[in-house]
């Protein structure tokens, strides 16, 4: 059997409960070691406050892997096959555009989403990319695709 869950789940209910379901994982992972498997994800500093929630949970979960923030490159790649799979385009200055709206959020939020921070900020230009075009009476299919910088400067995080 495999268990997963995901620490904001458990964060945001109250300590009565966070202290239930500690109790109820560590019966179940004792009372099933050797057919339970229990992975816990979440963002490093979370992580790290729901481990120090009990003395033994810790040490229950021997391994811990760090997934590193993706890159202002590997980021802007996730925005192109973003805007690829749906057949828009990013021109230089867009892109160039993006790049500046994602070190402003990395920098200024210590919720910084990473790859879903691209994700939102790509849906809501080709939204204001939609409704920039719905104003004029003849649309070619390179305006239709194309993802300008105001479409970008629209959005707001």
């Amino acid at each position: 059997m495999v268990c997963y869950t995901h620490i904001y789940i458990l964060m945001k209910e109250s300590i009565y409960f966070t202290g239930l379901y500690i109790y109820v994982f560590v019966k179940s992972m004792e009372d099933h070691k050797e057919e339970l498997i229990l992975i816990l994800a979440g963002y490093q500093k979370e992580m790290e406050f729901f481990l120090q929630t009990n003395p033994g949970l810790r040490s229950r979960f021997p391994i811990h892997i760090d997934f590193p923030d993706y890159n202002q490159q590997e980021l802007l790649h996730i925005a192109e096959q973003l805007c690829a799979k749906r057949q828009y385009t990013l021109p230089a200055d867009t892109k160039t555009l993006l790049l500046k709206l994602l070190l402003q959020h990395s920098s200024n939020n210590d919720n910084f989403g990473n790859a879903r921070t691209v994700r939102n900020l790509i849906e809501r230009a080709i939204r204001h990319q939609a409704v920039r075009l719905m104003s004029k009476t003849s649309i070619t299919r390179q305006e239709l695709i194309l993802i300008e910088p105001v479409d970008l400067k629209e959005v707001k995080e």
